[in-house]
């Protein structure tokens, strides 16, 4: 089968499509055709050697995919051969098939495409576990989103609409404003302008925020935190920006104000309970259309290049996801 393959830590560009052994099916497990793999900021770290941890060389990156199931192994019987789903991995995504447990697998919805189900799993946990289970976002609140446009930022804005926010998404460029008020906010505001804590103030009418979902960092985040009104809490979930912002303590101290660490690698590792309610949740929020899937940009399994460095300078609109080359897996898209 093809895959791509990082037999050194080096950047994207370096790295190539090869063939490789197709990986076996132990027990328990569901050999996937896949069909779509969703690309993160993290998946760019780990090619690059520059993630917390480091994966045994080669690996075949991507965490996030969906596809058709073509083999199950014993004792997963639950699933069947054609069944389509999606889910994640530690990594082996970018491939035509990968081996998983079938445990982790979840069932696709029909209103889902193959692209739209490999967007789901990391960015909608993440969303969901941050803003309902740690920053106890209730209907009618006010969700400030930095990095709006992006996959990540997205997903945001679907659950926090499922959850009966109030959203502003915060975006650097009029294009990307008005795709965050396309998936979803009610508001939307520039926060590369100077004096954009003015604005904000102006658009809610004086009204402060109550929770920062927070992917960007840098110089912003310290800023968008004094926006927060009493017992506002604050999100931090990524540094898209590159850098990791400080933060004086007199400020919280003054609002009753939280900083929140959200990290859904370590959900399933230290929650692991609350990872699977939340996962369940997701499938069937999205069955019943409670939950909107993500918007996507794709791109062919050759240009994984071109979706990496997309992804990297933060020019995507949406969830970044690359289509797999594999001839069943294509068949199935063009249902």
């Amino acid at each position: 089968m093809l895959a791509i393959v990082v037999d050194k830590f080096s950047p994207v560009g370096s790295i190539d499509i090869r063939s490789v052994e197709e990986p076996s099916v132990p027990d328990g497990h569901a050999l996937i055709d896949v069909a779509a793999t969703g690309l993160g900021f993290v998946d760019g770290l780990k090619v690059a050697g520059l993630y917390q941890t480091k994966d045994p060389l080669p690996f075949i990156p991507g965490m996030e995919f969906s596809g058709v199931i073509s083999r199950v192994g014993t004792g997963a019987e639950r699933l069947k051969v054609g069944d389509r789903v999606f889910g994640q991995a530690p990594r082996g995504a970018l491939a035509e098939r990968i081996s998983v447990p079938a445990i982790q697998l979840l069932r696709m919805s029909e209103h889902t495409s193959f692209a739209q189900a490999a967007a789901v799993p990391v960015n909608y946990l993440t969303a969901l576990y941050g803003l309902r289970e740690r920053a106890s976002l209730r209907p009618g609140e006010l969700l400030l989103i930095l990095g709006a446009a992006g996959g990540t930022g997205t997903a945001a804005i679907k659950v926090g609409k499922m959850l009966g926010a109030e959203i502003i998404a915060a975006a650097s460029t009029e294009e990307k404003r008005a795709f965050a008020l396309a998936e979803g906010a009610s508001l939307a505001i520039n926060p590369a302008q100077p004096q954009w804590r003015d604005e904000l103030k102006a658009l809610t009418n004086g009204r402060t925020v109550d929770v920062i979902y927070d992917v960007v960092g840098g110089d912003i985040s310290p800023i968008a935190f004094r926006t927060l009104g009493w017992r506002g809490r604050h999100l931090a979930v990524g540094f898209a920006a590159g850098a990791i912002p400080t933060l004086t303590f007199n400020i919280p101290l003054l609002k009753g104000a939280s900083l929140i660490g959200v990290d859904s690698a370590q959900i399933q590792k230290r929650e692991p309970d609350m990872y699977v309610r939340l996962m369940s949740e997701i499938e069937s929020a999205l069955a019943t259309g409670k939950l909107e899937p993500p918007p996507v940009q794709t791109f062919a399994f050759d240009q994984f290049q071109h979706a990496f460095e997309a992804m990297a300078s933060r020019r995507a609109a949406g969830k970044v996801v690359v289509m797999s080359s594999s001839p069943s897996a294509a068949a199935q898209n063009t249902k």
